[in-house]
């Protein structure tokens, strides 16, 4: 059993309080009941967690669910609890920044990271921006990016000259039209991004050596345990299995991968070489060498 686990989180959550054309959680209300559920899972999963304090191994959680989970205080004092947990090492969030952040003050903030989106048309620059900016002040890490639409090309140089050099932006690229982007609108992203090429790129991952399933699981709220997040197999579930039960040796068994979520953990890439202990939240070495500097 590796002694460091990462562990995706993902509950029954699927609405959003925005409304982004190119994103199907936009377009899903939650009932009552549905967020009741979600709030339920994750109570089970956080005592799950506490439970794993004697356990040889450590955990880095990430919350990404088919919504916005910050809007739900479950998910902040969830993340409150976990960052002070002794045995937990990261606990991170993919997030549109669109709550307030005072609750931040009460997390560990050696443990946190944001995982920040800008959604163009759903917010303006300025409240982005100023969102980034307290977290920041807070000494809390963070990445910021978009989607890399060509109409949002203008807003994303923008947001790049708004924060501070030493917070990365990300690009992630679109993909859902084939040979979308011409060469000088990806040297254009990339001055923005340097790793841009790096996300535009669909990976040949069929029979590849990959942590998801060994190091790294795709945890539903019914406890229910994936390698991956785009294969469909169920591997265990924590609330019957021990954890290293289900871990073992996975080769990949999907044509491609082109996601960010999945492709950092495939040993063979270049990503834990430029991310590091970063790898989770997105910040590449680089900048959080240069954030580090501007600390002290």
């Amino acid at each position: 059993m590796p002694a460091r686990v990462s562990l995706y989180y993902r509950g029954s959550l699927s609405s959003c309080n925005y409304a982004c054309p190119y994103c199907p959680f936009s377009k899903t209300v939650d009932s009552r009941e549905t967020l009741e559920r979600d709030r339920q899972q994750l109570d089970r999963f956080v005592d799950w967690v506490r439970q794993q304090a004697h356990k040889p191994y450590r955990l880095s959680i990430f919350f990404n669910p088919y919504g916005e989970a910050l809007v739900h205080g479950w998910y902040r004092r969830a993340m409150v609890e976990l960052s002070h947990l002794p045995h937990v090492d990261k606990v991170a969030v993919q997030t549109n920044l669109s709550v307030k952040l005072d609750w931040t003050m009460e997390l560990n903030r050696d443990k946190v990271a944001f995982w920040a989106t800008y959604h163009p048309g759903q917010t303006s620059e300025a409240q982005f921006v100023g969102q980034c900016m307290t977290l920041y002040e807070h000494g809390i890490a963070f990445s910021a990016g978009t989607v890399g639409l060509r109409e949002s090309f203008a807003a994303i140089r923008s947001l790049r000259q708004q924060l501070p050099a030493d917070v990365y932006v990300w690009v992630n690229a679109f993909k859902d039209r084939p040979a979308y982007y011409e060469p000088g609108e990806v040297e254009e992203l990339e001055a923005i991004d340097p790793y841009f090429r790096y996300n535009l790129t669909d990976y040949a991952s069929l029979g590849q050596s990959c942590l998801a399933g060994e190091s790294v699981f795709y945890v539903q709220g019914n406890g229910m345990v994936k390698r991956c997040y785009q294969d469909k197999r169920v591997i265990g579930n924590i609330y019957r299995h021990e954890l290293e039960q289900i871990a073992a040796e996975r080769p990949c068994q999907m044509k491609t991968c082109g996601c960010y979520i999945g492709y950092i953990h495939m040993p063979d890439g270049p990503f834990a070489h430029q991310y590091g202990e970063r790898l989770l939240e997105r910040i590449p070495l680089r900048y959080e060498a240069q954030a580090h500097y501007n600390r002290v």
